[in-house]
């Protein structure tokens, strides 16, 4: 409308309305939208809402004696049928959101047949937060690190709703959806590893580690197995996000232990009842997020080392927080709640004197600090400027 487009060249069709149950059928769907969309000289901007809700129906123009058991599926008109046929017109675009337990984002890769965009909508982040709040930056990101970004929590008031929002969200959308997408029989593998992984955000573990973390929580054992398809599940629906171990000296990745992290810190902290706070996993967690909301390559580093320790040579692993994939070059990262101590410096910038190269190197710090740069060239920068700004770019 302000751009110059009639208010009735948008449809906005929500399948969870009974007003519009109508179109769950995808055959009545398809006749509608085609029906308001025959003016070739107008663009029309479709919206369907909760798109999980629509049924297949079988074609009762193809014999099904003809039909292979294995292609069956096809003999149903479904969707996605229907949304690749309107995608296809070029007077109409159409922009979809829906459940997880009914389509992921590799199904849209596989049933768009490369026609589709996928849209990543993330969390808010810190900035967006403070384009809501009254509050000041220190108490933002106070309630930022507690809370979380999903926006239904951030417009709410009342810290009690905050919770049961986040709560709910947590367990009657994500998990459930889950749980019905995969026809998991028993949560409670999959309840146990969430738990887990809410646990140990930013710590290095794998899936036999996770196994036994969620087998001592259940009482009973679990396989290796089992926890890699679960965890690739808690992936797809966007709960948690992994980043894999870069041999920063040898260039090569390390296949087994990696990282995973909260897509939200909100919700991380809900499930667990708001008891673990752990500030120097949270602010981790936050950077990561962040970095990977600007459409940066985020990376574990490690730095191999062979030192001569109480007259011994002592090989050991030093890890950089974040290694930032920029092209043809990179900026390593660490988190820090403060270098307040020469012990604690050199503990939290030692892995980053020794990359052997000359790519940036930053610590970012707790709090509000303005950017400086020490002898070494390493520069330091309080979390709350590093992410309202996009200190990396340029």
């Amino acid at each position: 409308m302000n751009e110059g487009v009639d208010e009735k060249d948008f449809i906005e069709i929500a399948l969870d309305r009974k007003s519009d149950i109508r179109f769950r059928n995808p055959n009545v769907l398809y006749d509608y939208i085609i029906s308001r969309t025959g003016d070739l000289s107008h663009n029309f901007y479709i919206f369907i809402d909760e798109i999980q809700l629509s049924f297949k129906i079988k074609n009762e123009d193809i014999d099904e004696r003809l039909v292979p058991e294995e292609d069956r599926e096809m003999l149903y008109t479904t969707f996605y049928d229907i949304l690749n046929d309107l995608i296809s017109r070029p007077n109409i675009d159409v922009y979809v959101t829906g459940s997880n337990s009914k389509m992921l984002s590799k199904d849209i890769v596989t049933n768009f047949r490369d026609r589709g965009s996928e849209i990543k909508v993330y969390p808010l982040s810190f900035a967006e937060f403070m384009n809501v709040s009254d509050l000041d930056k220190a108490d933002a990101f106070e309630e930022y690190l507690t809370f979380g970004g999903m926006p239904s929590a951030v417009l709410e008031t009342s810290e009690s709703e905050k919770r049961r929002y986040l709560n709910g969200l947590f367990t009657n959308v994500y998990i459930k959806d889950i749980v019905e997408r995969y026809k998991l029989k028993d949560d409670s593998i999959l309840s146990a590893l969430v738990d887990a992984l809410c646990s140990s955000v930013g710590s290095l573990t794998n899936p036999s580690r996770l196994a036994n973390t969620a087998g001592s929580l259940m009482g009973k054992s679990t396989s290796h197995n089992t926890i890699k398809n679960y965890i690739d599940y808690l992936e797809d629906s966007y709960l948690f996000q992994s980043a894999k171990r870069w041999n920063v000296k040898g260039r090569k990745y390390f296949d087994t232990i990696q990282k995973y992290y909260a897509m939200d810190v909100g919700l991380r902290n809900a499930r667990l009842n708001f008891r673990q706070q752990e500030r120097s996993h949270l602010m981790e967690n936050v950077i990561y997020n962040e970095l990977i909301l600007r459409g940066y390559s985020v990376d574990v580093g490690i730095v191999e080392l062979t030192r001569e320790i109480n007259g011994k040579r002592t090989s050991a692993q030093y890890e950089i927080d974040f290694v930032v994939n920029l092209g043809d070059g990179k900026v390593y990262i660490q988190s820090a709640l403060n270098v307040d101590t020469p012990e604690k410096k050199l503990q939290e910038t030692f892995s980053l004197k020794n990359t052997g190269d000359f790519f940036r190197k930053i610590v970012i710090l707790d709090g509000s600090s303005k950017p400086w740069t020490d002898d070494d060239g390493i520069t330091y920068i309080g979390v709350i400027p590093f992410l309202l700004e996009d200190f990396l770019a340029g």
